[in-house]
C-alpha cells in the first residue's frame, strides 16, 4: 500500500481517553508509518477521534467523494484521491455516531488505485476500532 520497506511505525488508541482525562467517555488515537530512511516522512496515517458527523460526509459526497461501501452497520463514509496526475495521496473517512476514523495514505504507489487502497484498510481495521471506541453521551445506541 506504502511501497515502503521496513517502515518506522509509531502511535496508540486509547479506547477511553476522555474518561481518562476527566470528561465525557471517548476512543481516541493514532497510528502512523514514516519512511525508514532520509527525511523520514509519514507515507500512512490512522486516526481514531470522537468528532465525526454525518454532515460532514454528506458535504464530502455533495463535493465530489465517493461513498464509502457498508463497513459498519450504522455508519457513513466517504473516499477519495488527490486529482493531480502526480499525486498519490488518499483518504477514506467512517463515521458512526460521534467516532470517526480516517485512513490517510498520504504518499501511496505511483500506478496503484490508492483510493482502493485506504478503502481496503478501512475494512480491515474500522469494525474493530469503531465498535471498539467507549460511547459517549447523545450517541445512537445500536
Amino acid at each position: 500500500m506504502t511501497g515502503v520497506q521496513d517502515p518506522i511505525v509509531d502511535g496508540k488508541f486509547d479506547m477511553a481517553a476522555g474518561e481518562n482525562m476527566g470528561s465525557s467517555k471517548w476512543g481516541s488515537g493514532g497510528c502512523f508509518v514514516y519512511r525508514p530512511t532520509g527525511d523520514k516522512s509519514k507515507v500512512l496515517d490512522v486516526s481514531l477521534s470522537p468528532d465525526g458527523t454525518e454532515e460532514e460526509v454528506a458535504y464530502r459526497i455533495r463535493n465530489g467523494a465517493a461513498r464509502l461501501p457498508e463497513v459498519v452497520p450504522g455508519a457513513v463514509g466517504f473516499y477519495f484521491q488527490d486529482g493531480s496526475a502526480d499525486n498519490t495521496q488518499a483518504a477514506a473517512v467512517l463515521v458512526h455516531g460521534q467516532d470517526r476514523v480516517t485512513v490517510e495514505l498520504v504518499r501511496g504507489v505511483k500506478g496503484r488505485d490508492n483510493a482502493a487502497d485506504t478503502v481496503a484498510m478501512m475494512k480491515l481495521i474500522a469494525p474493530k476500532l469503531i465498535l471498539d471506541a467507549t460511547p459517549t453521551p447523545g450517541k445512537t445506541k445500536d
